[in-house]
């Protein structure tokens, strides 16, 4: 155990920065996203060592994103935009101009910094955006995922590389402990920004947060709840591959379906054979693709398949909307349509 602890708290090596960012050499240009705090200042000065060390490779760019809502960050992006320069990095600072809502701000700025930061590497022309993530981070998502019940993918939580706004986004140090970070600004003096807001328990992650060392003393550590993320990702991943072959077989066994747009009918029976969750997932699927009221709610989809396996025991007629999709399911056909616009009042 102890050496896990000692190996938790080294220094990041150059080679280490090396195997890390090896995935983005062959990019036109790389967004850093730097907030001035600990991990992310990290990250551009792993970042800056590793192009320094390369003949050739990515134009790297540190933006920083000022939400407007603490007096100290317009100060913070004036800090990380010096560190950049001395780094011989660019920087942009971006900010969240407008009003904010009264509720939900860290769903709200969160969704504001990605939208800022992806319109930045496109004025930038960079193909991939770097987020300075940690596995202590993915162990906090993982716990706050688990509080709202959610299902495989939500568990699965953060992935290393996605697609977003169509840039590839990327977290080099999803298995990488905070601690090494800390140690490796440590070793290098660097100094970094303290946000108050990351122990301000009216947030739900700083919560989570505080209770991670009580949880670790029962083995429910980072390590282990990044472990139970890989897993499920894993899980997750293999049960969508399930739902394209069930996708193909519903397709393949009834030549009158029309499992595409504008419309999706099949067999309701062979639909109702296919096991539960891959036929909530088919059900997801298709409503984001047809209907118009934005992604459906998880649990009204799984609402939906159990009402529909009932119905097609019992022979009952099923019409219903959600997400903007009607579903009709009667005489052995699942369908699946675009539901008429809403009737706005008066």
């Amino acid at each position: 155990m102890t050496g896990k602890k000692n190996e938790d708290r080294a220094v990041i090596s150059a080679r280490d920065a090396r195997a890390l960012f090896a995935g983005f050499r062959a990019a036109p240009a790389v967004i850093l996203a730097v907030s001035g705090g600990p991990d992310s200042v990290a990250m551009m000065w792993l970042a800056a060592r590793w192009r320094r060390a390369l003949k050739s490779g990515p134009r790297l760019v540190a933006v920083t994103v000022d939400h407007g809502l603490r007096r100290a960050a317009a100060r913070e992006a004036r800090d990380v935009k010096r560190l950049a320069n001395d780094l011989a990095i660019e920087h942009r600072t971006m900010r969240w101009t407008g009003p904010k809502p009264e509720r939900g701000i860290p769903a709200a700025a969160r969704a504001a910094r990605y939208r800022l930061l992806a319109e930045a590497a496109g004025r930038h022309g960079a193909t991939h955006l770097l987020t300075a993530h940690t596995r202590d981070d993915q162990a906090e998502t993982v716990l706050m995922r688990m509080s709202r019940g959610s299902g495989l993918t939500g568990l699965g939580a953060m992935a290393r590389l996605s697609m977003r706004d169509g840039i590839v986004l990327a977290r080099p140090f999803l298995d990488i402990p905070r601690a090494r970070l800390l140690a490796t600004l440590e070793k290098a003096r660097l100094p970094f920004a303290d946000d108050p807001t990351n122990r301000d328990a009216g947030f739900t992650r700083p919560r989570f947060r505080a209770l991670m060392p009580a949880l670790a003393a029962e083995g429910c550590d980072a390590r282990n709840l990044a472990r139970l993320a890989g897993r499920l990702a894993r899980a997750d991943a293999a049960l969508d591959l399930m739902a394209d072959g069930a996708e193909r077989y519903l397709a393949a066994r009834d030549p009158d379906s029309s499992p595409g747009l504008p419309a999706y009918d099949v067999d309701a029976a062979a639909f109702g054979r296919l096991p539960e969750e891959i036929r909530v997932r088919l059900l997801l699927r298709v409503l984001d693709r047809i209907g118009h009221e934005g992604p459906a709610e998880f649990g009204k989809v799984e609402a939906l398949a159990s009402r529909l396996a009932g119905a097609a025991s019992s022979g009952e007629r099923v019409r219903q909307t959600l997400a903007g999709a009607l579903v009709t399911q009667a005489k052995g056909r699942l369908s699946l349509c675009p539901a008429p616009p809403r009737r706005r009042p008066g």
